[in-house]
């Protein structure tokens, strides 16, 4: 079953102003969840947060670009993006 990918508002927010190489690793990401779920091991430096809470790098180096994510609990499977950006930033 596949699960329904959304990024939050902040994240929306700063897709534009993203270098086009990150948005468009971003966009594989997306869909690689989408088929195939949350726990994305085949990415750099995935780790867990917490229960229910990912990230990873999509680029190495200085900066670096990190995504982070959580399951949304309910009936659907859902996955939301709530933080696309450079490390510094990043809520962990």
């Amino acid at each position: 079953m596949a699960w329904t990918v959304e990024l939050s508002k902040r994240a929306a927010k700063t897709l534009p102003r993203l270098p086009k190489s990150i948005a468009l690793a971003l966009g594989l990401l997306l869909r690689e969840m989408e088929t195939a779920g949350p726990v994305r091991g085949n990415w750099s430096n995935y780790g867990k947060l917490g229960p229910g809470r990912h990230h990873c790098h999509l680029k190495k180096g200085k900066p670096t670009y990190v995504a982070v994510w959580i399951e949304v609990q309910g009936r659907v499977k859902l996955i939301e993006v709530t933080y696309v950006g450079t490390h510094e930033g990043a809520p962990y």
